[in-house]
């Protein structure tokens, strides 16, 4: 008798250590996870990232209120992202603020880390191939130069993900010739601008002065030319 209910015992406690796992694991995704009627700085970042951007209007005050859910939707639908009004991995991501980030860089996770960079550079060739497709080599990397020395600038996003994704900052977002198969000397440059290269001077906008629409663009000072772009200040 004894012995079978020793045995219940560590069936149940074996059990619960099971459930506490699982508990754990779902907190903690659901812990990445922000939507309609959540609070906090997490919110509060997230609402500051889309009035810098244009898709919300007022003040970030942390409260995931309707208007926040609007503006979560349509920065979604903007970027190819399931517009759903929650701030999931993904949405997280495309807003520069990757899911995970703090509590890996706590615990030392070198791994995520090694992933979170390749990560930053597949995107960083992706639109350098959409971008320079057909320049000289420097002119690939002054693109991801260009997209770095953005990330340094205090008007602009803090990440290559945050800058890639900003409405209206790259028109190979909008064309589609971001989903094109990538150069092989794209991974190079961004290699290289990673690794601090910088043709263009610390240039944070540059343009295709044969095809660009945009008045106010030329209204940035010339730092230098390569290829077909004007790297400006």
């Amino acid at each position: 008798m004894r012995r079978k209910q020793k045995q219940i015992l560590m069936t149940l406690a074996l059990a619960l250590a099971i459930i506490s796992t699982l508990t754990a694991g779902y907190q903690s995704a659901a812990a990445e996870r922000y939507r309609l009627g959540d609070r906090g700085e997490t919110v509060r970042t997230i609402q500051q990232k889309l009035i810098r951007w244009g898709y919300l209007d007022g003040t970030a005050d942390g409260v995931f209120g309707s208007a926040t859910q609007a503006a979560v939707t349509y920065f979604q639908r903007s970027n190819g992202l399931t517009a759903d009004g929650v701030v999931g991995t993904a949405t997280l991501k495309a807003l520069g603020l990757p899911a995970g980030s703090a509590s890996n860089a706590a615990s030392g996770n070198s791994g995520a880390t090694n992933s979170h960079l390749q990560g930053s550079l597949n995107l960083l060739a992706q639109v350098i191939s959409a971008e320079a497709r057909g320049e000289p080599y420097s002119g690939q990397v002054a693109v991801g130069a260009v997209i770095l020395n953005r990330i340094s600038h205090p008007a602009f996003p803090s990440t290559v993900a945050g800058v890639v994704y900003q409405k209206g900052a790259f028109s190979c977002m909008d064309d589609g010739q971001i989903n094109e198969p990538v150069a092989a000397s794209a991974y190079r440059a961004a290699q290289d601008a990673l690794n601090g290269k910088d043709p263009t001077g610390g240039a944070i906008y540059y343009f295709n002065p044969v095809t660009a629409t945009n008045a106010w663009i030329w209204s940035r000072p010339l730092i230098t030319m390569i290829g077909k772009h004007r790297f400006c200040s």
